[in-house]
């Protein structure tokens, strides 16, 4: 497990808490609220057994005036985003207390926790060649994180069960899609 990494992709308090951004704004999905308790057994075991816990975590940094900085794109899907929403450091961009504690986190400002973030440089750093990869949204952050990785030839574990969308129908088609790049595995099967 050394060479190993859990990767939690943006389970944080603004996505998944009831007094989050997207909680307050009444968006959500039971299979993404399901993701802590049913992940938190897995993070424990690869403590445990010497692996790593990254958390990665969706950043909204703040503006000249400090309205932040939101992508034309995600500002059309998620016009509730405001001030303070997962603001570096801030109780929303922090991971969720059931997935604490993470041996590093890593801000990101795209759908890749690879693209303009430090997550390559740590991974060098502690020896990871094997990635098990989890969280949300299947078919956003951990579809692109998981390509990212694919390409950097990181041995790369998607959860099936350890990873969600905001349909069954997004989450199937992204799965099915990263089958011909990652081995697609459940979290028993990861935790036997």
């Amino acid at each position: 497990m050394k060479d190993t990494a859990l990767l939690l992709c943006d389970l944080q308090n603004d996505f998944l808490h009831p007094d989050g951004a997207y909680g307050r704004a009444g968006q959500g999905a039971a299979a993404i609220a399901a993701l802590p308790a049913r992940l938190a057994p897995l993070a424990r075991q690869v403590r445990a057994a010497g692996g790593v816990v990254i958390s990665t975590h969706f950043t909204l940094v703040p503006g000249r005036d400090g309205e932040p900085m939101i992508d034309p794109h995600l500002r059309r899907l998620r016009p509730f985003l405001a001030r303070g929403d997962f603001a570096a450091g801030s109780w929303g961009h922090a991971l969720v207390d059931e997935l604490q504690p993470a041996h590093f986190s890593v801000e990101k400002v795209a759908y890749s926790a690879f693209h303009q973030t430090r997550l390559e440089w740590v991974l060098r750093k502690v020896g990871v060649t094997r990635l098990l990869i989890a969280g949300i949204v299947t078919n956003g952050g951990v579809t692109s994180t998981a390509r990212d990785a694919h390409v950097r030839e990181y041995e790369v574990t998607v959860l099936s069960d350890g990873c969600a969308a905001f349909t069954p129908a997004l989450h199937e088609t992204a799965l099915a899609s990263l089958a011909s790049i990652a081995r697609i595995t459940s979290l028993a099967e990861a935790i036997g």
